[in-house]
């Protein structure tokens, strides 16, 4: 816990950031209903929508017709095996009653019996050319069927075939598409970021913060999650070039606030003490000695050395002793901890 700020304000101060982070929940949700709508804007087409109509048509045609061919084939089939099998088991039938028969006159020897021997095996014979009937009609109908199934792969490799330079044209299509698409996702983020970095650089320490900071986090949000996903890749090229331009923008920023913030400090620490105290806040000032820090250079310090007076980097001095109870106490603090003597500080809130 910052040591400089007090209780209530410390808690304030996190419920202000829930408050920020509550802001930008609620704009995120927002931002995605609105960035969901953009892809209802310039759907990608599909193959089958390059395709010329009439072709499509003929060839669906074609594939219905050969399909239902390739039905009506298999319940034919079925039926005629149907027969094929009855057949099959009423010629068993016969022989086996027909063999029977033959032994029973065998064992008699009634030669009475010839005429119905003539008889019965006529009608055995009768009974193996159904069945070779019905096997000729079961062979017509796979021979059907296997033509109905060549015509109806045919027709779809037909179809197939057609649809490869659609396919092509559909996917140049989605690529153009996916670029309006990722556009209208940038003329709707730019202007947030924009928006987002005047904020952080003009209010994201002035009364109404919390705000300015679920604006920022917002915009953020807009721009790695619902902006940079849906960068054209170009087989990575763009990605990559985007990633390192993005990088060495952020970096040199980064380079020039250090380089500036360096200076800076160079220039404060070169100051008299009173004029360094000038502009430093007090919370600031209590917050980095917590730390262990210098308050003026931010260098570490060891304050559990009771000798210690003075920043042993940039000499600010760290800790007097009070005027009416002479106790060593820190300098930077308003009243003495022992006596609450008022002392010569002059930082500001």
């Amino acid at each position: 816990m910052n040591k400089g700020l007090r209780l209530t304000e410390t808690w304030m101060h996190r419920a202000l950031w829930l408050v920020a982070i509550i802001f930008a929940g609620f704009l995120i949700g927002l931002g995605g209903k609105v960035i969901d709508s953009l892809g209802g804007l310039d759907p990608a087409p599909t193959a089958q929508a390059m395709l010329d109509p009439d072709a499509a048509a003929q060839y669906r045609a074609e594939i219905a017709r050969a399909s239902s061919a390739r039905v009506e084939a298999d319940r034919a089939l079925e039926q005629a095996q149907h027969q094929y099998e009855v057949a099959q088991a009423n010629t068993r039938s016969a022989r086996a009653t027909f063999d029977n028969w033959i032994a029973t006159r065998h064992a008699t020897v009634r030669p009475e019996q010839d005429e119905e021997l003539i008889a019965r095996t006529r009608a055995l014979d009768g009974l193996a050319l159904a069945e070779r009937t019905a096997l000729a009609a079961v062979e017509a109908q796979q021979q059907a069927r296997l033509d109905a199934v060549q015509a109806e792969q045919k027709a779809r490799q037909e179809h197939a075939a057609a649809l490869v330079p659609a396919q092509e044209q559909a996917e140049q299509a989605a690529r153009r598409a996916e670029l309006r698409v990722f556009l209208y996702r940038l003329a709707l983020t730019l202007p947030l970021l924009l928006l987002a970095g005047w904020l952080f650089k003009h209010k994201r320490n002035g009364t109404y913060w919390p705000f300015a900071w679920g604006f920022i986090l917002f915009a953020l949000f807009a721009f790695f999650v619902e902006l940079v996903p849906y960068l054209p890749s170009y087989g990575g090229y763009v990605r990559y070039i985007v990633g390192i331009a993005l990088t060495v923008v952020c970096g040199r920023y980064a380079i020039r606030w250090l380089q500036a913030y360096l200076a800076r400090q160079k220039t404060i620490e070169a100051l008299p003490e009173q004029q360094r105290k000038t502009g430093m806040r007090y919370d600031l000032v209590m917050g980095r000695i917590g730390k262990g820090l210098c308050p003026s250079c931010e260098r570490p310090t060891n304050y559990k050395d009771e000798t210690l007076a003075h920043c042993p980097h940039c000499g600010f001095q760290l800790f007097d002793r009070c005027p009416v109870c002479t106790v060593r106490k820190n300098a930077l603090t308003r009243y003495c901890f022992s006596c609450g003597t008022p002392a010569n500080v002059s930082l500001a809130d």
